[in-house]
């Protein structure tokens, strides 16, 4: 079962934060609240949603508090036509989950987009994060073209789509961005599609993800990287859009960084491999819950 809990973010948004896993049954495994790393946020991609993290928020909290947040302009969230959709107010609805929920200090977990929110707000507001795990996203300029591309890429897709099997199969294996058959990238798109009286369409606008993504693509990130005091582990897929190069940077560059790698994943490292998700980031976790 998933418990909702409504968070007011910057401006006024409200923000669909949730609980996927039961608390610690066992007293003892359940962590003190003024412990370091009592509190796990996570934070999904670009056009995910919070569902993504279920599988990983449920070992959790074992012996976590985990939530993941919807946010902004995704799944549940508030999708105002007039928001603001800057790198500013990701962080700041972050801080808004992290304050209200009561989970600070906590990991921040993020995923791609996510992972660049986690990383600014920890070299913001380091009293409220006492680690990071930052998965496959890159802290350089990723430019213009990509962006076009990205744009492109959005006018492709054949929406609607008359079942969630068509969406499977597109996102999964017709469409152009696809280099070899990848059913689990099929179920995470199915995901984020919402039935409507002409078939199935994402969830989110189109053009409220351009317009997020506009304020990160063309700068790079590597100063607010080297601002992050906390542990800070990255992970990235060896099929991933973080190449191995770039990575190991990003380690040498953050002041308590370490490295991981999931064999056999792409971009979508916790959804690709889950098991090889857990076991390259469980040790981290586990170290930062002891300090």
């Amino acid at each position: 079962m998933a418990r909702r809990i409504d968070v007011t973010g910057t401006g006024g948004v409200r923000l669909a934060a949730w609980e996927f896993g039961d608390p610690p049954k066992d007293d003892r495994a359940a962590p003190a609240e003024d412990e370091p790393g009592h509190g796990v946020l996570l934070l999904h991609g670009l056009m995910g949603r919070a569902s993504h993290w279920a599988a990983t928020a449920r070992w959790l909290s074992e012996r976590h508090r985990a939530v993941a947040l919807d946010q902004r302009g995704h799944g549940r969230s508030d999708k105002p036509t007039q928001a603001a959709f800057t790198r500013e107010a990701y962080v700041e609805d972050a801080e808004a989950a992290l304050e209200q929920l009561g989970l600070a200090p906590a990991v921040l977990i993020g995923h791609a987009m996510g992972a660049l929110t986690a990383w600014q707000l920890a070299a913001k507001r380091p009293d409220l994060v006492s680690g990071v795990i930052i998965c496959d996203m890159r802290a350089s300029a990723l430019g213009a073209a990509s962006q076009r591309e990205w744009a492109d890429w959005f006018k492709s897709w054949p929406v609607p789509f008359a079942t969630l099997a068509d969406v499977r199969k597109w996102f999964g294996e017709d469409d152009p961005w696809v280099e070899r058959p990848n059913p689990a990238r099929g179920e995470f798109y199915a995901e984020v599609m919402q039935e409507c009286e002409d078939g199935w369409r994402p969830v989110f606008e189109p053009e409220q993800m351009l317009k997020s993504r506009e304020t990160w693509v063309y700068d790079a990130h590597w100063e607010e990287l080297a601002q992050v005091q906390c542990p800070a582990l990255v992970v990235r897929g060896l099929d991933g859009e973080l190449g191995r190069a770039e990575a190991q940077e990003m380690v040498r560059v953050l002041p308590r960084g370490e490295y991981a790698e999931v064999a056999e994943a792409g971009h979508l490292v916790h959804y690709d491999q889950p098991e090889a998700w857990r076991g390259a980031i469980e040790p981290f976790l586990d170290a930062v819950r002891t300090v």
